[in-house]
């Protein structure tokens, strides 16, 4: 099975490969506020030489709940691919997804989608949001 993860906390993101035996890691720092350019990153590990996004059976994302920006840029951009392409988004929550790179975020949804049974339903795009441990706190910027 072919996978592609991504890992964002504030300051970092990684993003992770699987292509039949081999794994690939891609790992950027930048700013706070800003988030990188998915494209190039995902033609660093291989994306139209190696492979295509139509061969990836599986996509995932690490629920990251200390950077509430990142992880929704990543959920949006990953909901948008898998909804064109019909393939399935899980989500990895876990105690300590604060501090996997994404190479462990893939290898972990590719056991989650496997102890499945391959059944993608659970896994839909459209049900794959970010969740977070607390309620976020927003304030109002015009009081």
């Amino acid at each position: 099975m072919n996978v592609i993860a991504i890992q964002s906390s504030g300051n970092q993101t990684s993003l992770c490969a699987i292509i039949k035996d081999d794994v690939v890691q891609y790992s950027l720092k930048h700013e706070r506020k800003e988030r990188p350019n998915w494209s190039e990153m995902l033609s660093s590990i291989g994306l139209d030489s190696f492979f295509t996004l139509e061969e990836i059976d599986i996509f995932a994302y690490a629920n990251n709940s200390n950077s509430y920006t990142a992880t929704r840029s990543v959920a949006a951009y990953l909901k948008g691919i898998t909804s064109a392409i019909s393939k399935p988004l899980i989500v990895i929550d876990s105690d300590d997804v604060d501090n996997l790179d994404s190479d462990a975020v893939a290898k972990k949804a590719l056991e989650k989608y496997l102890n499945s049974k391959n059944n993608s339903n659970p896994f839909k795009p459209d049900t794959a949001n970010p969740i977070y441990s607390s309620i976020p706190q927003y304030k109002k910027v015009n009081e």
